[in-house]
């Protein structure tokens, strides 16, 4: 597991631009649907791709771009303290998400899908990380 730990920041950034990718490409579909361009139903177009009146796409924009600088910072305890805790409302929140997929909206959506699991894997690289220390 120690040859794991000092690769973990540069994983965490990998996960935090694949995770920019799906938001990016999630906020592009939402604003198409928005204009009327998508032919088939969504789940952009459900009450559960917002928040507060934001779009979770622009969330996982904001989480993303922030967790990627933490990544780079995360010696300092306070970076990785915030990252952690910001990480367990994103994989929490990625659990409701997941769960309202499978039985509120029952929409596939392979974006969606991937980006609760890279929430996730963030989380658990969080951990790994802080529990080697």
């Amino acid at each position: 597991m120690t040859w794991l730990v000092p690769r973990l920041p540069v994983l965490i950034a990998a996960l935090c631009l694949a995770g920019l990718y799906v938001s990016i490409h999630m906020l592009a579909k939402q604003r198409a649907a928005q204009r009327g361009e998508l032919t088939e139903p969504s789940v952009v177009q459900t009450p559960r791709a917002r928040v507060a009146g934001f779009s979770n796409a622009l969330f996982g924009i904001a989480y993303y771009s922030l967790m990627l600088v933490a990544a780079a910072l995360l010696q300092a305890p306070l970076v990785a303290a915030a990252a952690l805790a910001a990480a367990c409302l994103a994989a929490a929140f990625s659990l409701y998400l997941a769960y309202s997929l499978l039985f509120v909206t029952r929409m596939s959506c392979a974006y969606c899908w991937t980006g609760h699991v890279i929430n996730w894997l963030l989380l658990a690289a969080l951990i790994v990380r802080r529990a080697a220390l």
